[in-house]
């Protein structure tokens, strides 16, 4: 779903909005890894929207701290959409910090866009040493910390208006999938 508001907001292409890179290690089959969604920025066809996306990626930039080179160098960023985080899970934790350092590599910054708020502390520091910018899923707030915010402001889509919208869909919708693994 976020990859098509990418797309129809921003006017990207499918492939546009995707993300993905492949790890090779020695004497094992390579595995491709993906995250959820990109913004290159010479791939934005509106000019109106590639100057909102550019003004918060430098917005974005100076919140995580990135200086010189690494923060000139970077042509959009990749998304790891979450609806929140419950546990400390650290494979999942280390293959975050892994995503991260890849998208850098590739002149991307990491975003992590959680639906809720929920994120515990040490984790959410963990992400931000690892320089992933961290979108909550508060209604309120900056561009730069706001998911719901964000989506607003350099989307121009009201992605809370949606969840509001659709709620009662999306309650059957998941109450059907869990009866339907229960049985």
């Amino acid at each position: 779903m976020f990859q098509n508001v990418l797309q129809d907001t921003l006017g990207l292409t499918a492939t546009d909005a995707k993300w993905s890179y492949k790890v090779t290690v020695k004497g094992a089959k390579a595995r491709t890894l993906a995250l959820d969604g990109r913004i290159p920025l010479n791939k934005i066809r509106s000019t109106n929207a590639r100057k909102r996306v550019e003004k918060w990626l430098v917005e974005a930039i100076d919140s995580v701290g990135l200086k010189g080179k690494a923060a000139a160098g970077l042509e959009g960023c990749v998304f790891e959409v979450r609806q929140g985080y419950k546990s400390n899970d650290a494979k999942r934790q280390n293959a975050d910090v892994a995503n991260a350092a890849n998208a850098y590599a590739n002149r991307y910054l990491p975003v992590m866009l959680l639906l809720s708020v929920q994120i515990p502390a040490n984790l959410a520091e963990r992400y931000q040493r690892a320089q992933w910018l961290i979108l909550r899923g508060s209604v309120r707030g900056k561009s730069t910390d706001s998911t719901y915010t964000f989506c607003r402001e350099v989307l121009a889509y009201d992605l809370a208006g949606f969840f509001r919208r659709n709620s009662d869909t999306i309650k059957s919708e998941t109450l059907a999938v869990f009866e339907g693994l229960l049985k």
